[in-house]
């Protein structure tokens, strides 16, 4: 087992001091999922600001506790935005995260993401073809969507470690890298992969997490377990789609660390 690893009381501290501090996250986040990762924040704990104009971006980065960069729908003035923000928020010590939707897929917001990795994120979370995109491997890309396995993604993964703390995959057992240590974490629901933003949500959870945790590694980890155990809850309810988005929302309110304990799944290697 490394010195590294994650345990499920780091999880389960992480959550409690989600709860008690409500960190502050500004989201430059994709105009699809606005609303979503809002409201995701708000129920897990944590304070939504959706600051992403060039004329504010920097200074909010400096008086947040983490910063969300989303690349679902980027505009030259939000890509400017990400770019202030994220040096703003690497110079004032802050945790920011790097969403890189559709990275590998299409040229323009891949390079965007590249030259965002100048200001280290503190997570990249994305999923397995955005990966393999970002880090200039074939992945597979179909715009937002995954068709490549997150085992698949490991090696590229790896190679981005360079650039960003850590590296987060997405997918059926997230996998979550840092220098010397991957971890696993199981469940969650199918359903999360039928509604638009779950995964937009996540990467603002990530940031959340990133900020009152001790490490970048124990933040990201913390935000996949929330997110898995929440989808759990929520399925117990419902089967369909649209009522699943209102259940999970529910469902990250739900969280406690009963139910991590009883329900997240860590595998260390």
């Amino acid at each position: 087992m490394s010195a590294s690893s994650v345990t499920l009381d780091d999880v389960a501290h992480a959550h409690r001091l989600l709860r008690e501090r409500n960190p502050l996250v500004q989201c430059l986040t994709n105009t699809v999922s606005v609303q979503f990762v809002a409201n995701a924040l708000l129920a897990a704990g944590a304070a939504p600001a959706m600051v992403d104009n060039p004329e504010e971006a920097a200074g909010f980065a400096e008086i947040a506790d983490a910063v969300l960069v989303n690349l679902g729908t980027p505009t030259a003035a939000q890509v400017e935005s990400a770019h202030l923000a994220s040096a703003a928020a690497r110079a004032a010590g802050k945790p920011w995260v790097l969403d890189p939707v559709g990275a590998g897929g299409l040229p323009w917001r891949t390079q965007v993401a590249v030259e965002l990795l100048a200001n280290r994120p503190s997570v990249i979370r994305a999923n397995a073809s955005e990966i393999m995109g970002l880090a200039g491997a074939d992945g597979g890309s179909r715009g937002v969507d995954s068709s490549a396995q997150v085992a698949d993604s490991v090696d590229a993964a790896r190679s981005l470690l360079d650039r960003a703390d850590v590296v987060a995959a997405s997918g059926e057992t997230d996998h979550i890298l840092g220098p010397d240590v991957m971890v696993k974490v199981g469940g969650g629901s199918a359903l999360l992969q039928r509604v638009t933003a779950t995964g937009c949500a996540l990467g603002a959870l990530t940031a959340a997490y990133c900020a009152v945790s001790p490490s970048a590694l124990i933040g990201a980890v913390a935000a996949h377990a929330h997110v898995a155990v929440a989808s759990e809850i929520a399925a117990r309810s419902t089967t369909r789609p649209g009522s699943f988005a209102v259940a999970f929302l529910d469902g990250l309110d739900a969280v406690d660390e009963s139910a991590l304990r009883e329900l997240v799944r860590l595998d260390t290697v």
